[in-house]
């Protein structure tokens, strides 16, 4: 586990990453959903860098899942072989932009209307795209929801021109508000089941539905095993103070973290450092421990400010000194690398290699 004292070369406040427990947590995911014979296809949104994408397909990924059109163009200028786009595209230029990457790498899209699908199937040509269908199987975002809904809806994108319905996807949103394992497996069970009965309807109305895919870190492990033929889970490469709270890594587990300097101690029971909410993101504010400063459970947030972060100390006398530096484990990742502009990649001999973060933004 990385400490502060190996970075002692990075200014702060900084994005770091322990390449070696990132390599841990690729190999220990693909091992899990392998042994069920459901393929990985993570959602690079969480960690947006070329390299890491690249780590993830050599250590078994099938190819990546994007949320935005960037991310599917950084990653395929890097190398990535097949790309699910997880976010319905109705702009005439982005599609021709996305059109035009079919000739690099196989290309899937996630979508939920007739309408998306109509404007996929005008530039599709003689090579119809490959569209899944996103159903609502809990978090009430995008699609309808398990069962007939889906189905009127996945015959009536079948039969538009230019697209062929390959899939049956969701997300397990709402397995993030899970109480604990019972909940994330009963999430799990139920996601599964309506993805895999929507799927048997459609195939009784004579759709060739090849893909059940299933995405979100909290509920994938529990969710192995139920009939998925493929998971999209992208916290897990890095994991966060949620997914702590949730039960499904450890402060051990983690793997990205903001170093930081404490800049003031103004009271004995207050330490401040030089990362607020344009480092760590204000995402999940107002729980409990809702970040964590690695090695120090006597440190606790109490705010954070744009660029001062505010812990409270149980015990003044220990807390940390003025120019001391500390390791935070962000609550959510994925916000957290979209602040940064490059990342350093560090293993137990320090940092290796200063990376930017190509893929954050629109």
């Amino acid at each position: 586990m990385l400490t502060a004292e190996l970075l002692a070369s990075v200014e702060t406040p900084a994005v770091v990453l322990d390449l070696d427990q990132i390599e841990r947590n690729v190999h220990e995911m693909f091992a899990a959903a392998d042994a069920h014979g459901v393929r990985l296809r993570p959602h690079i949104k969480s960690h947006k860098i070329p390299q890491l994408m690249r780590l993830q397909v050599d250590g078994g990924a099938v190819g990546a899942t994007c949320a935005t059109l960037r991310e599917v163009e950084v990653m395929i200028d890097a190398g990535c072989p097949s790309v699910t786009l997880a976010f319905p595209l109705l702009s005439a230029d982005r599609i021709a932009r996305l059109a035009a990457l079919r000739e690099r790498a196989e290309i899937r899209v996630t979508l939920d209307s007739v309408e998306a699908a109509t404007q996929l199937g005008r530039v599709a040509g003689s090579h119809p795209f490959d569209v899944l269908l996103e159903v609502d199987t809990g978090q009430g975002r995008l699609g309808r929801p398990p069962g007939a809904p889906s189905v009127e809806l996945g015959l009536a994108i079948a039969a538009v021109p230019g697209v062929r319905l390959m899939g049956v996807s969701s997300h397990a949103g709402h397995a993030y508000a899970a109480t604990d394992a019972d909940d994330l497996k009963r999430i799990a069970v139920a996601e599964a089941g309506d993805l895999v009965r929507t799927a048997e309807e459609l195939r009784r109305k004579g759709v060739d539905v090849q893909e059940i895919s299933v995405g979100s870190t909290p509920s994938a492990r529990a969710g192995f095993g139920l009939g998925m033929t493929e998971s999209r889970p992208g916290t897990y490469l890095m994991n966060d103070a949620n997914m702590v709270r949730l039960g499904v890594a450890t402060h051990e587990t983690c793997a990205a973290f903001v170093l930081a300097t404490v800049i003031s101690r103004p009271a004995p029971d207050r330490v401040v450092i030089d990362a607020g909410s344009k480092m760590l993101s204000s995402d999940g504010f107002g729980r409990e421990d809702w970040v964590h400063v690695l090695h120090r459970p006597d440190l606790h947030p109490a705010f954070l400010s744009e660029e001062h972060g505010v812990f409270r100390a149980d015990d003044p006398a220990t807390a940390p000194a003025i120019g001391d530096r500390v390791l935070v484990v962000p609550h959510h990742v994925c916000t957290m690398m979209n602040l940064a502009d490059e990342v350093h990649l560090a293993r137990q001999t320090g940092v290796v290699e200063t990376v930017p973060v190509p893929a954050r933004g629109h």
